[in-house]
């Protein structure tokens, strides 16, 4: 039996750093274009709050929405989202389940070419990390589709949170090393020319319908840089064991964030770049 995956997330954590992320939502979610019999497979579902804002959608036919996810405490977070829903009929077209999106390919009951759409919004850049799992991965959600669905998904591109990333690798690696650091970092950023070889040419069975790269600055949430940093950048700061150290490499980062990342009219703004494509099953 496989070693039980580290839980990175907290849900109420992310709230207060990033519940912009689904909000910014609109036009990834414009481009997956949700029909009232669809049913769909959301990849990397988090909190489930986008999920829960498709729903009323399948109210009108026989659509549905299977949210997964590989963090225990998002998915608890979403389940009790649908036990509190009003309308019973919530619980029928919304579900989530606890599954590494790198393993849906060993998952028998998703390989069944049963999804109309599947559809990932900020979290392949966190799947996609280990090279081993990336083919496996686009295989995986390729098999989870129809013949003639259509993977919609919104990521991280080449140059996301640039800040961000180099503040947190360069003061983690005074302490542990470059490479070390490196090893930490828990972030996979492709740019359009990767993504359509290794969807077309690399896994095959896929055609690349609309693709594009947008730089999308961003307000930091209430909790601003800081706390951003400390539940987005936590797998670097785990990489120095010395707990009096880790705390001075957050306030290291995060004193160099507020001058890269401050408004002179106040406020905080993080430089996204969201990567996001139409790809249908061929």
């Amino acid at each position: 039996m496989a070693a039980k995956q580290e839980d990175h997330w907290d849900s109420a954590a992310y709230q207060n750093a990033a519940s912009f992320v689904p909000k910014l939502a609109t036009k990834v979610l414009q481009w997956l274009d949700v029909q009232e019999d669809d049913v769909i497979l959301d990849v990397g579902c988090g909190d489930g709050v986008l999920d829960l804002q498709i729903s009323p959608t399948f109210f009108k036919g026989t659509g549905c929405i299977h949210g997964i996810d590989s963090s225990e405490s998002m998915i608890a977070t979403a389940n009790k989202s649908v036990s509190a829903y009003e309308t019973p009929r919530m619980s029928h077209v919304c579900t989530f389940e606890v599954l590494d999106a790198t393993q849906l390919i060993n998952s028998p009951a998703r390989q069944t070419s049963s999804f109309d759409k599947v559809f990932s919004n900020a979290a392949m850049h966190w799947i996609l990390r280990p090279e081993t799992h990336r083919k496996a991965f686009f295989q995986g959600v390729r098999n989870a589709l129809k013949p003639g669905g259509i993977f919609v998904f919104e990521m991280g591109g080449l140059g996301n949170v640039a800040e961000m990333r180099a503040a947190l690798i360069s003061v983690v690696a005074k302490r542990v090393g470059i490479d070390r650091a490196r090893e930490a970092d828990p972030w996979f950023f492709p740019d359009e020319r990767w993504m359509r070889g290794m969807l077309e040419e690399t896994v095959g069975g896929w055609k690349v319908e609309r693709m594009e790269m947008e730089y999308r600055p961003t307000e930091a949430d209430q909790g601003g840089v800081g706390a951003w940093v400390r539940l987005m950048g936590k797998q670097f700061f785990d990489a120095v064991e010395d707990q009096a150290e880790r705390e001075e490499c957050e306030r290291e980062v995060g004193e160099v964030l507020k001058t890269v990342c401050g408004r002179p009219g106040g406020g905080e703004r993080i430089g996204y770049v969201r990567l996001r494509a139409v790809v249908r099953k061929i």
